[in-house]
């Protein structure tokens, strides 16, 4: 019920079970790479750690290096994060499982902006088990990054025929966008909205990609509404940089800020190094005109992964072109 439950993003539900669980059998530690999954879906961050502990004490199979890899990437731990994801995929047995596991690595080369790395681990995922959509969708991401746009576009249409899931359509729509195809990219976010639709009405929570789709394509004051609902029910960190995102578009830069920071500061929680999260952070601090902060998060942005987005990638060249260099007459910036 854990696991299903965090299939559905019933965060809360998921931890409820997994301790209904834990309370009836603590040593099986099957229990606890749910938990760990439904903790840093509420953004308890102490708590998924410490059931990562748990589970490492009670086995060291490669589920449980995996998900100890999720918990050190949360806290911006890439280089652990990517040992144990490699420790997981030697160790797996099955290919659907060595798959998946090398999907992840590739998933953390692209963070940190390491294309030719991370389509290596997409390709080797998809080999291994023909079924990895996630990989599939994972290729797109790169090999757009890479100029090869003619692959990436069938890679992303393979991932979403065979698994339709919002986030690749939203993707797929958005590297439309950018090669000035609105018809295509439209056709692309009528079907995120009809899949959101179908997952609700079976009781998963895709709350988190209609409220990105709607900030920055669709009604920026319908996504925030929908995004405080997500963040009283699971606040995490993605759902604190998608809810000062939303109120960015929606005009409400000053309630925004926190979000933002809340999603990128270490001591806040937020201690997953994400370019866009870093992108719109600066973008924020831009609208305050707080310029040196805006100029450091949107140059952090850039370095972090200069590829993050066909979309918004431009858009923090474009601002920090905007920005330019401080000058030293007007005197020291706001931070």
């Amino acid at each position: 019920m854990a696991v299903l439950a965090n299939a559905r993003r019933d965060y809360a539900g998921a931890r409820a079970w997994g301790e209904a669980a834990r309370k009836l059998e603590p040593e099986r530690w099957t229990t606890y790479p749910p938990l760990i999954e439904a903790s840093a879906g509420l953004g308890d961050d102490e708590e998924s750690g410490a059931a990562a502990g748990e589970a490492r004490e009670l086995r060291s199979g490669p589920e449980v290096m995996a998900r100890a890899a999720a918990v050190y990437r949360d806290r911006g731990w890439r280089e652990d994060a990517a040992a144990k994801l490699t420790d997981a995929a030697s160790a797996a047995g099955e290919p659907a499982e060595r798959a998946a596991y090398l999907e992840r690595a590739g998933q953390l080369a692209w963070e940190r902006g390491d294309r030719e790395d991370a389509l290596r681990r997409f390709r080797e995922a998809v080999r291994t088990d023909p079924d990895q959509r996630a990989a599939q969708a994972g290729q797109g991401r790169v090999l757009a990054a890479l100029g090869r746009t003619t692959e990436a576009l069938s890679a992303y249409r393979t991932a979403l025929a065979k698994h339709p899931r919002p986030e690749y359509a939203l993707e797929l729509g958005e590297l439309y966008e950018s090669l000035g195809m609105r018809q295509a990219a439209d056709a692309r976010y009528a079907l995120l909205r009809e899949r959101v639709r179908l997952a609700a009405a079976h009781g998963a929570d895709e709350e988190l990609v209609l409220g990105r789709f709607e900030a920055d394509h669709g009604d920026a004051e319908a996504a925030v509404r929908r995004l405080r609902a997500e963040w009283k029910r699971q606040p995490s960190t993605e759902v604190a940089d998608a809810l000062g995102w939303a109120l960015h578009r929606a005009g409400e830069h000053e309630e925004a800020l926190p979000f933002a920071v809340r999603a990128t500061e270490g001591t806040e929680g937020g201690g997953v190094r994400s370019a866009l999260f870093a992108y719109h952070r600066g973008m924020i601090e831009d609208s305050l005109e707080r310029y040196g902060a805006a100029r450091r998060h949107l140059t952090e942005a850039l370095r972090i992964n200069p590829w993050f987005s066909p979309l918004h990638a431009p858009r923090a060249k474009e601002a920090l072109a905007r920005l330019g260099e401080p000058s030293v007459q007007a005197g020291p910036e706001s931070s």
